[in-house]
């Protein structure tokens, strides 16, 4: 099957042949006739599998029937870094149509996404946040609003969105066509779908599966040599694109100081970035500018760069479906990939959950320049504050004396 037997609008040819499709992905040959007929639909599918594509041309082939510079397609989904993303294969797709789209999203200033929404543009894309935020003072109009997609669901869920989502749900027409995308399902996510969608259509590809062009390690450590090892791995790795993840902001924040300070060109994706260095990270590190990015799972979903060679699990993940999507980073687009994951004793419950999906038994690798018996540091304890001195009294009347200006600022911020 190929791209022309969609029988898509044939202003979509010139974006798609940018794009360099020629053969549909099985989620795109399934769900794309789907949704061209109008059709409620469930999909379940991992990222870098052409989920985005799959959803994105059925909308611009409506959009391109019908009036224009009015919001009919809203895009939901769970991260600004993915937003972005899908606002960019929308753009992309519809090169030369005159459709227009718009991120909407918070850690950035407001006005630009409230001019988008007055000057009218067909395609919104949008975290549930700041969405609500500007539709609660009416700057935000969804009332004509044909098509809704919820991406990343599972993600939204646990990010604590699901009942953001609802509240989006009632502020669009109830006359509408849902797209409801999900890595897995549990069973909120599958309550959310019953009350949200008619007679969906389900397609299902690929459910918790690593993709099939990644190999796997696991290097048992000690939890205090775990820095020792991750540089000793990099020594022997190639590492043009390698993206580490840890469990914590903090955790991200002292190893990229810690791998740079080893001569590495390196970046961080974490919570506490601003919206504008997360942008520059992610820029430098698809350039090339820095040859290794430390993230937390906020980078595990749609972080769509192909040419990632290693995902390296400094700590295993919370859950077997956020190992998938981490490791998911590499091995894209035909590509082989690795993927190593430092493990301690505490690791081994997941471990065996792991293998029993992959049905397959992973590797144990030990490194030869690596003393996995040197004891942890010995952590002197701070000693105990000392507490003030009440002042001596220097007079009869001296309680009743007010503090001064300046002591009552230094209380107040203590």
């Amino acid at each position: 099957m190929n791209f022309n037997q969609f029988n898509l609008d044939s202003r979509l040819n010139t974006g798609i042949k940018n794009a360099g499709y020629e053969m549909p992905t099985p989620i795109q040959e399934k769900a794309i006739p789907a949704a061209l007929a109008g059709r409620d639909l469930i999909g379940t599918a991992q990222t870098g599998t052409g989920k985005t594509a799959a959803f994105v041309l059925p909308i611009l082939h409506k959009l391109l029937k019908g009036p224009r510079r009015q919001t009919r397609a809203l895009i939901v989904t769970p991260t600004r870094e993915l937003a972005e993303q899908i606002h960019q294969t929308v753009r992309d797709l519809s090169a030369g149509t005159g459709l227009k789209s718009a991120t909407v999203y918070g850690g950035v200033g407001a006005q630009p996404q409230i001019d988008a929404f007055k000057r009218g543009v067909e395609v919104i894309v949008a975290c549930p946040g700041r969405l609500l935020d500007l539709h609660s003072k009416g700057q935000a109009h969804l009332n004509r609003v044909e098509i809704l997609v919820l991406d990343e669901a599972d993600r939204m869920f646990d990010m604590g969105f699901l009942p953001d989502v609802r509240r989006i749900i009632k502020a669009v027409p109830a006359q509408r066509q849902t797209l409801l995308f999900s890595a897995t399902f549990k069973k909120e996510i599958e309550q959310l779908a019953k009350q949200t969608l008619k007679k969906p259509e389900r397609v299902s590809i690929g459910l918790i599966k690593p993709v099939h062009t990644v190999s796997h390690a696991l290097y048992p450590v000690p939890q205090h040599l775990k820095r020792v090892v991750v540089l000793e791995l990099l020594k022997k790795t190639d590492t043009d694109s390698v993206l580490i993840f840890t469990r914590t902001k903090h955790r991200a924040r002292r190893l990229e100081r810690q791998i740079g300070q080893a001569g590495y060109r390196t970046t961080s994706l974490h919570s506490n970035r601003t919206q504008g260095q997360r942008q520059r990270a992610l820029k430098g590190f698809k350039s090339g500018q820095f040859q290794i990015m430390v993230a937390t799972d906020i980078a595990a979903r749609g972080l769509d760069i192909d040419s990632i060679s290693h995902v390296i699990n400094f700590d295993m993940p919370d859950t077997e479906d956020a190992y998938i999507h981490r490791i998911g980073r590499t091995g894209r687009a035909k590509r082989s990939g690795e993927a190593f994951t430092l493990s301690t004793p505490d690791d081994e419950p997941m471990i065996r959950r792991l293998e029993k999906i992959m049905k397959q038994t992973l590797v144990r690798r030990w490194l030869d320049d690596v003393n996995y018996d040197a004891p942890a540091p010995k952590h002197t304890p701070r000693p105990p504050r000392q507490k003030r001195k009440p002042r001596q009294s220097g007079g009869r009347n001296q309680h009743k004396s007010k503090p001064s200006h300046r002591q009552h600022k230094s209380r107040k911020g203590s």
